[in-house]
Formats: C-alpha cells, sequence, structure tokens
C-alpha cells in the first residue's frame, strides 16, 4: 500500500487546530481470479469529488477539489489502474485520477462500525470517497437502475452486523496504530532540533522508531536521526544510518543531504575515496540540490584537511557563487576570508568578512572563538574596520551575560575612535559609557573619546571642517580665516585626509610663514602620508607621482614598502621586477635579501625552476658569509620546492642539509613526515625508520603528538620488516600515552598484541587483544583481534 500524509501546520504550529491531514491509499486484490483495486481518499473536513465521462459513459477522470493546500509537494502515484496527480489553481488543490482500465466513485458517507442504517446516497460533499479499479465488470457491487417513483428505504442491520476487524498487515494480523502520537512526537522532534536540543532528539527518535516500527513517519525519523548525528559530531553512526536510509528511502526527497552529511562524515574519518564517492553521486545526481552546495563546502573542507588549501578555495567560492541561501553563502565567505588569513592576504579575508556583517552578521557567534581570533588578528595588522565590525556583530548577537561583551564594546570603540568613522566611534563610546558607568575599561575609554576632537565635545569632524569652511569664507583678509585654514588642515592631517590638506596647498602657502613656521612641515607630512596610504592601498603608481611632485625621491628604500605591497595585491609581476633590480646588487646584504625575495615570488607563482636556480646562488652566498642566518630558511624553500616537483632524491638530499643548519626543529616535523611517506612508498624501510625516529623525537620533546598515530603506526611496520620486534614494540607501547580516538586505539593494541605475539609474550598479547576489543569493538581491528585471540 501506498500512503502519503501531509501535513500543513500555520504559521510555525501556533495553531495546532489547523492541521490538515490529507490521505491517500491504495489497494489492490483480486476477484474470481480478476485483480481490481481501490483507491481511499480521505480528509477531515467535506470535499467535493466528481466524476467526467465520454459519449459512451465511461469514466474518463476524476476530480476531487480541497479548500486547503499541503506544503509539500504531493508525489505522483500510479499501479495498474490508476494515475493519480495533483495540481493548484487559484489557491484550490486538486487530486486528478485518470484510469489505466475502468473506475467508479464512490462516496463513503458510512462507517459501518459505529452506524446501523445504510442508504444509497447521492452525495456531491464528503469527508471519504472511494474510487473501484477495474477490468470488465466490476466486483462484489451490483449495479442496478433505480426506480425514481420507488422510495429509498434504509438497510438496517443491527441484528447481522459483521464483526469489525480494521487494517490488517501482510501477514493478515490487525494493525494496531495509535493514531496521532508519532505524529506529535515527530513534531516534536522538528522542534527539538531547531532548538538544538540534539541528545533529547536522540532519545526521542529511538523511543518512537521503537513504540512505534511502522510509523508512517520512518524515513523522516532516520533521516533525523542522521541529522542529529552529524551535529553531534558522530561521524560513524552518520555513516551506518545514511546507508540504511539509502538503501531503504533512495527516491526520498531528502536524499541529498543524507549523500552530504555521509560524504562529510566519511572526509572526516580521513576515508576520503569513501567521500568522493559520495560527493560524486551528490554532485551528479542532484546538481540543482542546495545540499549539493553544501556538499561544496564538505569537500573543500576534505581537501583542505589533505592540504590542498588552494583547491579548497576553488569550491568555496564555487558555493558562495552558485546558492542564494544566506547561511550557506555566510559559511562559505567565512572559509574564504579564513583562507585568505592563512595566505596572509588580510585584505582579501576583509572583502568577504564584510559580505558576512552585510548578509548575516550572526553568523560569527557560530564559531565566536575563532571569530575572536580573526577580529584580533585585524585589528594587529590596524585594519580596525574590520576588527570593529566583527566586534559589532558578536554584540548584537549576544548580551551582558557573555563573559567578552564588555571587552568587545570597549575594543570596538577603541578600534573605530583610530580610524576615520569618528562618529561611529563616538556611538560607540558613549554605548559603553551607557551600559557600564563604573566599568572595567572606564579609563581607556574616556582618553580614546577625548582624542577624538580638539574639545570634550561631541561634534565630529565634519562638523568642525565645515565650521572652519564658514570662518574661512567669512574672514578671508582676517587672521581668524587664516588661522581657521591653518587649525583644518592641522585636524585634516591627524585624521589622515592628506589629499584634501594637499587639495588646497596654495592656501596654506599664503599663511604667514613666520606664524605658521610648520607649514611646509604639515605639507610635506601629509604628501608622505598620501604616499603612505597608496603603499597600504597599492597604489604604487601614486606614491611615484607624489614623489615627484614634493622632490621625496623614491630611492631603493622604497623598494621594500613597494615590493610589499605587490606581493600583499598579489601583484607578483611587479614584486619580481623590484627584486630582479637589486638581484646584482654591490651590497652582498642587498643582493642576499633581494634573492630571498625573489625566491618567494617564485615559489609563490610555481615558477620551481626559478626557485632552484636562485636558492642555489643564495646558499652560495650564505656560506661565504655564515652569519646569514635570517636568510637560511632557503634550504627550506629548497626541500618544498623539490616536493612540489616530485624530485624525492632531492627532498630527501635537501632534508639532510635541514637538519644540519635547524637540528631537530618542529617547524620541519612535516617536511620529515614527508620523508617518511617517501620510504614508505618506495618500501624504503631505512628511510621511514631514519625519520620516523626523529619525528617521534619531535613530538616528544614539543609534547605534541600532530603525526600520531600515523609515525608510529609507519615505523612500527618497518621494524616488523625487518624482524626488529623490541624496537616495534617499544615505538607501539609508546602511543599508550597518546590520546587516540577509539579506532585507532583498537588498531595500536591490535599492533601491540601482534608484536607480543611475535616475542613468545603470548599473555601480554592476549591482553592487548581484549584492549582492542574494548577499544573499539565495532571496528575491524576488534575482528582482528578477536580472531588473533581465539587462535
Amino acid at each position: 500500500m501506498f500512503k502519503w500524509m501531509l501535513l500543513l501546520l500555520s504559521l510555525a504550529f501556533t495553531f495546532p487546530n489547523s492541521l490538515f491531514a490529507l490521505e491517500v491509499s491504495m489497494n489492490s486484490a483480486k476477484e474470481n481470479f480478476e485483480k481490481f483495486a481501490t483507491l481511499h481518499i480521505r480528509d477531515p473536513h467535506d470535499f467535493l469529488c466528481k466524476e467526467e465521462k465520454n459519449n459512451f459513459d465511461d469514466v474518463v477522470k476524476i476530480v476531487c477539489a480541497f479548500s486547503k493546500k499541503p506544503s509539500t509537494k504531493f508525489r505522483d502515484l500510479e499501479n495498474d489502474f490508476f494515475k493519480v496527480q495533483s495540481t493548484i489553481k487559484k489557491d484550490t488543490f486538486f487530486l486528478i485520477i485518470t484510469p489505466h482500465q475502468k473506475m467508479k466513485l464512490y462516496p463513503m458517507i458510512f462507517d459501518l462500525t459505529k452506524e446501523n442504517d445504510v442508504y444509497e446516497a447521492n452525495v456531491e460533499l464528503a469527508k471519504q470517497w472511494m474510487i473501484v479499479g477495474y477490468m470488465g465488470k466490476i466486483p462484489f457491487i451490483k449495479e442496478k437502475e433505480n426506480n425514481d417513483m420507488g422510495i429509498n428505504f434504509p438497510f438496517v442491520m443491527s441484528h447481522d452486523k459483521l464483526p469489525y476487524v480494521g487494517g490488517l498487515d501482510i501477514k493478515g494480523n490487525p494493525v494496531h496504530i495509535k493514531k496521532v502520537q508519532d505524529v506529535s512526537d515527530y513534531l516534536k522532534i522538528k522542534k527539538m532540533y531547531e532548538e538544538g536540543k540534539y541528545e533529547s532528539c536522540l532519545e526521542l527518535i529511538d523511543e518512537i522508531m521503537t513504540e512505534y516500527p511502522n510509523s508512517l513517519f520512518n524515513a523522516e525519523l532516520l533521516f533525523y536521526k542522521i541529522r542529529v548525528y552529524s551535529k553531534l559530531n558522530d561521524n560513524d553512526n552518520v555513516i551506518e544510518n545514511s546507508k540504511v536510509y539509502l538503501r531503504e528511502f533512495s527516491s526520498d526527497e531528502n536524499v541529498p543531504e543524507v549523500l552530504s552529511l555521509s560524504a562529510k562524515a566519511y572526509s572526516k574519518i580521513g576515508l576520503n575515496t569513501d567521500a568522493e564517492y559520495f560527493f560524486d553521486r551528490l554532485f551528479t545526481e542532484h546538481e540543482d540540490s542546495i545540499y549539493a552546495k553544501w556538499g561544496y563546502i564538505y569537500f573543500a573542507e576534505m581537501q583542505e584537511a589533505s592540504g590542498a588549501a588552494s583547491k579548497a578555495l576553488i569550491f568555496y567560492q564555487k558555493a558562495l557563487m552558485e546558492t542564494d541561501n544566506v547561511d550557506l553563502a555566510a559559511t562559505a565567505a567565512y572559509k574564504i576570508a579564513q583562507y585568505y588569513i592563512g595566505a596572509s592576504d588580510l585584505k582579501k579575508s576583509a572583502e568577504y568578512i564584510m559580505k558576512i556583517v552585510n548578509a548575516k552578521p550572526v553568523h560569527f557567534v557560530d564559531d565566536v572563538k575563532t571569530s575572536m581570533e580573526m577580529m584580533h588578528l585585524f585589528a594587529e595588522s590596524e585594519d580596525y574596520i574590520t576588527a570593529a565590525a566583527i566586534a559589532k556583530s558578536i554584540i548584537n548577537a549576544t548580551d551582558r551575560n557573555n563573559d567578552d561583551y564588555e571587552r568587545l564594546l570597549k575594543e570596538r570603540g577603541i578600534w573605530l575612535s583610530k580610524t576615520t568613522n569618528k562618529l561611529e566611534a563616538l556611538e560607540s563610546l558613549n554605548r559603553y559609557i551607557e551600559e557600564y558607568p563604573f566599568g572595567t575599561y572606564e579609563d581607556e575609554i574616556k582618553v580614546a573619546k577625548d582624542s577624538l576632537f580638539f574639545d570634550t565635545t561631541d561634534a565630529n569632524v565634519s562638523a568642525r571642517l565645515s565650521q572652519y569652511d564658514e570662518l574661512i569664507q567669512e574672514y578671508q583678509k582676517d587672521s581668524i580665516g587664516e588661522r581657521a585654514k591653518y587649525e583644518k588642515a592641522k585636524l585634516l592631517l591627524e585624521n589622515e585626509m592628506y589629499s584634501d590638506v594637499l587639495g588646497f596647498k596654495a592656501s596654506l602657502l599664503e599663511l604667514d610663514s613666520s606664524q605658521y613656521e610648520d607649514i611646509e612641515e604639515i605639507i610635506t607630512n601629509a604628501a608622505i602620508g598620501v604616499m603612505k596610504q597608496s603603499l597600504k592601498q597599492k597604489e604604487c603608481n601614486e606614491v611615484l607621482n607624489i614623489s615627484n611632485e614634493y622632490n621625496i625621491t623614491l630611492s631603493n628604500e622604497w623598494d621594500d614598502g613597494i615590493f610589499d605591497c605587490a606581493m600583499m595585491g598579489g601583484d607578483f609581476s611587479l614584486s619580481k621586477r623590484i627584486a630582479e633590480k637589486n638581484l646584482k646588487s654591490q651590497d652582498l646584504e642587498l643582493r642576499k635579501k633581494w634573492l630571498y625575495r625573489y625566491i618567494k615570488v617564485d615559489f609563490a607563482t610555481g615558477n620551481y625552476s626559478d626557485v632552484i636556480e636562485a636558492s642555489k646562488e643564495l646558499i652560495g652566498l650564505i656560506k661565504e658569509t655564515p652569519s646569514s642566518d635570517e636568510y637560511k630558511d632557503v634550504y627550506r624553500y629548497m626541500f618544498d620546492t623539490y616536493q612540489r616537483v616530485e624530485n624525492k632524491e632531492k627532498m630527501i638530499s635537501s632534508l639532510v642539509e635541514i637538519q644540519k643548519i635547524f637540528g631537530d626543529s618542529y617547524k620541519d616535523i612535516d617536511r620529515y613526515v614527508a620523508a617518511l611517506t617517501i620510504g614508505n612508498t618506495l618500501k624504503d624501510d631505512t628511510l621511514v625508520i631514519t625519520y620516523g625516529t626523529e619525528v617521534m623525537k619531535i613530538q616528544k620533546e614539543s609534547n605534541s603528538y600532530a603525526q600520531s598515530p600515523f609515525v608510529e603506526f609507519t615505523l612500527y611496520q618497518s621494524y616488523i620488516n625487518k624482524e626488529e620486534f623490541e624496537k616495534a614494540l617499544e615505538v607501539i607501547q609508546s602511543l599508550d600515552t597518546v590520546d587516540l580516538i577509539p579506532n585507532k586505539r583498537a588498531r595500536q593494541k591490535y599492533m601491540l598484541g601482534t608484536v607480543l605475539e611475535k616475542l613468545w609474550r603470548n599473555d601480554e598479547a592476549k591482553k592487548a587483544y581484549e584492549e582492542a576489543i574494548n577499544a573499539d569493538a565495532a571496528s575491524p581491528w576488534a575482528k582482528l583481534a578477536k580472531d588473533a585471540k581465539e587462535i
């Protein structure tokens, strides 16, 4: 039986009595070896059904009309006798039934379990209608012409009432359904999920699925179970339940979201191949779904975790460009902003931060710790506008109960006071004073507020400038007008409005230099300010123009700023030209500095052959002047370059030099891991042991185990291959003090048992196997341990 329940609740379930439940059910059977089918349509309110016939009196269509329409799309139903379709016209919902054979419509106005009298009824409205589909002769029902002159007496059967059984399952047993309760519980689950009560939600789902194993909402219940496990980061359960869901409900409308969550879960536990299979299904089978766009986010996160940051960026941008969903767009923009922070391009990152600020500022509280770290990073780089925007977003999304609320209010006001947004700064500072009249940061706030203007008034800069302009106009040939020009110049200079100072340079030069001795200094400082702003904004041509006009020579000392400007803006062509200009410098120190910068540019642009040649030259200079410690990172660039061109032999030789120069530095741990991976790929156990030992040593000294247990597992296997079982034992036992997830712990204990067995320490081996089973009984390692234990 196909059965669909469409629920409509008005205004977020505000009026529970407004429930609209439409039930459509199909049944089929045989009578006298001939198949027939029934279609029942039920609704709590009376509705209209009408037959349409052709010239031969055959029913060619039945149309049912409802005053309310469902909130979700009605799916077409079809069997050998009927096809049921839906449409909406002028706010009226219609079901249209067309026959494949013959069909007949009957109103079901009597309930024989409650009523004793029945009679032939000719009605247009009923709460239930039955349509019979048949081939030749209609089963069980005798059709005969009524005599219009006759009386329609009711048929009374109170003394011969048949026993009422109700619905039967496929085996013929009565079906006992507690009506409505699973509906209300399902609605509770949705509400709990929306409120973030995931543990309670999961508990209720399990109770409903146990109490109502045949519930109409099994698909939705399992779907919400998957969503809850995803929210709880229980990836193993997401995967297991998704397998059941995709097998049992493969045509359900929520399949795209389940595919996205399943792919995400596989990626989070490191099974990238499995993840890619589900991502591929999601992107090809449901490319127009919003969850395909969420899939771009999850796929990008997987790429980022694998070290493919640039590929991750492509998919973050794809998600952002292809969606009009605010939540998805905010998430994508946040990820892109983090990427550019990692790439040291704070200006580009700020662009995406401001997109979130304008579209969905509350998004910053989803990961408030990371958001605040980003905020302080912008503040440290003097991007106070972006830092203050993030602070405002968090402030508006929280209240005074938040431990960071007062500090955020203070920081936003102070940051804004360092920008040209004086009015906004004043508003923020006043808000702090209003909310915390005796606050922790009261003194800092007052100093910041007083420094906004020359006096203690709340007038903004524009108002004061307007006042000076009025004075200049009114007292053109008076000392008052001259003083207004001077004060205006100082105010503009103090507020870093350097271009405006230069804009009325001619008027300033007319002032009496004996009275206003620092006019030339103000103009020069304004020109320097424009240059600095242009450098910060990567307007390098403007820097050259200002330098020529005001006799500020751009010597080599400005090359540093221009280089940084070009690098920050991603103009690697300009960066390379500036660096190349200094490569032949006779000053060895300058030459080394610019060689080093040249290497950085080429490495960033993927010109690896140039990186290698320049690195060799710089290494030669370093060897001539051993004090050049600041440029010895070139050895690391050499290694990383060889890694990108996949020159394994050169990678190893470069790593030997790195180890000689830097010793066992945690900064090089990823490079040691890369060498270990090479050894593992080449089946070179000696190489694995050499660098695996180094990684373990560095991790122990730094008390950081980011590369565990991968390194230990790989090193262990190499010792096993060399039959150095005692050393393998020492390595695998070292993981006893390292935090591992259950699956990894099970693997470690299984490997421990294996090597103990090789050392004929069977009792200890059995104990290790038992610990593997206890760590994660569902893991394949536990199964291997169980098998080994039973041998």
